[in-house]
This record gives structure tokens, sequence and C-alpha cells, in this order.
């Protein structure tokens, strides 16, 4: 492959205030972050601590395999809402290595109104089986919840992705035979306490797990019996009694103990073969990426300067490099592992489609992940291009990314409005993974767009405020909060982001591809 050729000038003022620009972005990033994580002064907090139990990400800590990362999925889910009291929706998902094995977690945060739910969490707990379902990946349940929160139950019970798909999933995810583990740590309630029936192995610890169906108050108003939450389903109880759980432990250590002895026994994955090479770091330092982007999206990035601080040695084949140039096409490696990348460099023209489809069913043919660096704008407009066909041009790119049966990883990089988010793998085209930049944004348009649009076709709302509207619900901030992404992803963490995920997303045989290649 050859080296790419950067151009940009590290040394310019330019480059030096666009480094600027972008650590207060970082700053608000990590401060977010901070707030959610490091929470040692809360109340709730101090009290679980005080009762001898483990905070949640001290437990995922101490059951992966030791010296091993944990890649947190939406840590800022549910920020800004219900005003800031579920910090990372009450509950912590990721991927760690138990014994070698990619494994989902999912762990509830009991200092968070007691480990309920809102709709955030429900989400969020149904993503993460949806990436253990399409990654094949086990799943360990660290269960520490009172169930769902009453007050949002309208929210969160009774639709197809509410809090019952959990239960689906988890028969699903058994049939295609993906272990799944629970850990009852806490409470475990009402139709929370499915998730350990409906687990392979369960284990429960002394004194402090509990499974019910319902509660010693919902028992006390239904029947007039008067029981203790530990004579009603606690540890001895099911391990020794009704059997619903399998292994008594004695306490957090223990338990998770027993949880990593289970993962000796399980059978190795299946993986897709992958011609792995030896990893070499990129030549240029990743921190650059942050005088590379520009925080004023409205500004041109080179895609290929981003490219060049994430593959191995720096190295990249263009496929197609003078055609269709509004879009980047090309191979490389990252950490070892063959990709093939999609990246945007302007609006999406004719040209652009029919190669980025072209390049997609060749990585189709050839089981390599796909990779999409997302900055774009959109599919061009106007007179010309509608003549030309761009929306058939756009139509089958559309068709390659939904039809790839190949890993897809989104990282967006800076914008993703319109039509151009679902032609770049977009959510709603179930790829692995979807993270963003801390400086990014996503909507259907830009605001002053929206705003130029309604007032042109004499709409009374327009002006101002509709430009405030859709600059506050195009946030990446707004959109993590909803989990429309896995995550927000620091510039210079995105190589080892991408290359867990990646390797994660190899856990299962690629399908093979259901049409040939068609020279779009």
């Amino acid at each position: 492959m050859k080296t790419i050729a950067v151009h940009i000038d590290v040394k310019s003022a330019e480059f030096q205030q666009r480094m600027a620009d972008y650590r207060a972005v970082l700053t608000e990033f990590r401060s977010r972050h901070d707030q959610v994580i490091h929470r040692e002064n809360d109340p709730a907090v101090i009290k679980h601590l005080e009762r001898g139990k483990m905070l949640a990400r001290k437990r995922i800590q101490l059951l992966i395999d030791p010296n091993t990362p944990f890649l947190e999925l939406s840590a800022l889910a549910a920020c800004d809402q219900y005003e800031n009291q579920f910090p990372s929706a009450g509950i912590i998902t990721g991927i760690g290595v138990i014994h070698g094995r990619e494994t989902m977690i999912v762990a509830n945060d009991a200092t968070v109104k007691g480990g309920t739910y809102v709709k955030e969490t429900v989400k969020k707990h149904i993503r993460a089986q949806e990436i253990a379902l399409q990654n094949n990946l086990p799943c360990v349940y660290l269960v520490d919840s009172g169930g769902i929160f009453l007050p949002e139950q309208a929210n969160i019970f009774a639709d197809r992705f509410n809090f019952g798909r959990i239960f689906n999933n988890q028969a699903l995810m058994s049939a295609k035979g993906i272990p799944q583990i629970s850990v009852v740590m806490g409470s475990c309630t009402a139709g929370g306490a499915y998730v350990p029936a409906m687990s392979d192995e369960t284990i429960i610890v002394r004194n402090q797990g509990t499974i019910f169906i319902g509660g010693p108050p919902l028992v006390k108003a239904a029947t007039g019996e008067e029981v203790s939450g530990e004579e009603l389903g606690g540890a001895v109880v099911h391990t020794s009694i009704s059997g619903v759980a399998d292994h008594l432990a004695e306490n957090d250590v223990d338990a998770l103990r027993k949880c990593r002895a289970i993962f000796e026994t399980l059978p190795l994955a299946n993986r897709q073969p992958v011609d792995l090479q030896p990893t070499v770091a990129p030549l240029f330092p990743a921190e650059e990426l942050y005088g590379i982007v520009n925080v004023d999206l409205k500004k041109s990035v080179d895609p290929h300067e981003i490219i060049a601080r994430l593959t191995d040695g720096s190295e990249f084949q263009e496929f197609k490099e003078q055609y269709g140039m509004t879009i980047v096409t090309g191979f490389a490696r990252i950490m070892g592992i063959p990709v093939g990348l999609v990246a945007n460099k302007g609006f999406l023209t004719t040209e652009a489609s029919l190669k980025a489809a072209h390049f997609i069913e060749l990585c189709n043919f050839r089981k390599l992940p796909l990779i999409f660096l997302q900055n774009i704008s959109g599919f061009i407009v106007g007179k010309k291009y509608e003549q030309e066909g761009i929306a058939r041009a756009g139509a089958k790119l559309i068709h390659a990314v939904a039809t790839a049966s190949v890993p897809k990883i989104t990282l967006v990089t800076g914008g993703s409005y319109g039509a151009g988010n679902y032609a770049m793998a977009g959510r709603a085209f179930d790829p692995n993974f979807l993270f963003m930049w801390p400086h990014a944004k996503i909507g259907v348009m830009g605001g002053e767009q929206a705003a130029g649009v309604l007032q042109s076709i004499h709409s009374q709302k327009g002006g101002q405020s509709l430009v405030q509207q859709f600059e506050a619900e195009s946030s990446v901030y707004y959109a993590t909060s909803r989990i429309w992404d896995d995550g927000i992803v620091d510039p210079a963490d995105t190589r080892n982001v991408l290359a867990l995920a990646l390797t994660v997303s190899l856990n299962r045989p690629i399908e093979a591809p259901k049409t040939g290649i068609y020279r779009m």
C-alpha cells in the first residue's frame, strides 16, 4: 500500500488555532464524562458503599481480565434529561474480555434511583443485547435493579421496544446458543426477575441479592402475607429451595470470581478468519487530529489527513482516486486488521454514489469490514443533478450499504445531515457500532437551511427560533443522550476504539454476499 501524502502544516497559525478551539470542545466533553463517573460525594453512592457493596464500574473492573480494556458504551446516556438525575441512564454497558472472550456486560447502577429503568435505560440495555446478538458475544448481567421507574411506566412498559423486549432478546440469544450469565448482586424485582431466570447460569449473593416477581410490599397488598425480602426471594431460598439460582456467593468479590470460573467452561467462538498482520503505528501523532478537524462544520476537512492518523503505517490503497472525488474509498489496515474505508469529502454526487456502491460490493465480496467516516451535508441538489438521476444513484448506494453482509462501523467526524446519514451507514442501517466525535452534529439539515426552507414556503414558524431549535437538537450531547450513537469518542482514542470494535465484529463468520459485484 502507498503511504498517504499529508499536506497540513502542523506549525501554521491556522493549525494551532484549530487545536486551541478543539481543546475547548474536549474540555466540555471530559467534564461531562467525569461528572457521570466520579460521583464519590453523591449520598446514594456513599450509602451503597456503606452497605458493603461495590460500585457498578468497580464490579466490571474485577470481572474482566487484568490489564485489558473495557469499551464502555453510551456513557452520557440520558444527559440533560430528568434534571440529570439518571447519570449514564442508571446502567453501565460495554465490552470487556473475560478469560480471553470478548463479552457484553450489562451492569445496573443501584446508586441511580435504585437501579430503576427509564426510557433511556431500557434503550441502552436493549442496544447492548442487539450488539451481543449481531456480534455473537456472551452476555453477563450484573443485576442490582428495582425494575421500572414507576412514574415513567407509560413510556417504557407496553410498546414493542420497551421493557419486555429485554426478555424477548434473551430468548433469541439463547436460541442462537449465545451464553448468558446473571450475577444477582442486589434487588431483582417484578419483570426484572426474568433476567436471571432466563440466563444459562445464575449466581446470587447471600444476604444481598433477591429475586421475586412481587416484593414484600406487593405481597402484603395482594395477599395480606407479611414476609421479609430474604424469606421471599433471598439467596438461600433460590439456591436451595426454588432452584431459580445456581450458585451461592458470599459477597461481590466471590460472585465475580464464580462468574469468571463459568467462562472457563464456555466453548470458543467460531470467528471469521482474518489475514491479520503485525500492528504498525501511524506515522503521525493521533493528537494532530485536534488541529485537522474544524469546529466550524461549514469548513471542509480532507479525510486523507484523518485516515493518515488512523491506519497502520499511515498507508492507504485508494480506489477510483480520480473519479467521484467527493468521496474517498480505499483499503487499509487498523492494528493489523484489513478494512475498507469510505470517507466523505463533500456532497454525494452521482459519480461519488456509484463509486462508493462499487467499492462496498468489493469489500462485501472480499469479506472486509467497512468503516464509514461521516462528514456529510447530504446529496447534491439542483436541476442538473436531478436530471442526471442523483436519486437513482443514491438509491444504489443506499441499497449497497443496507445489504452488505460484512461488519459496518460508523464514525461521525463532523456533520451528519439528511439522506447522507443513511447512505453512510447511519443508525437506521444497523452498523455494528456507531460513534461520534465531540464536535459532531446530526440532523435532517442545518438550522439555517431549515429556517430558509420554511420561510420559502411561507411558513409562520421560522427564523431565529428554528435555528436555535435545530442547533440544540443536532448537538452531539442531544444525540448521545437519546442513544442515537454508541458513545462519544475522543479523536485521539479513535484508532484504539475502532480496533476493539473491529475485533468484536469478527467474533462470528461473515455471511456470503447475496449477489456478485456490479459495476455501478
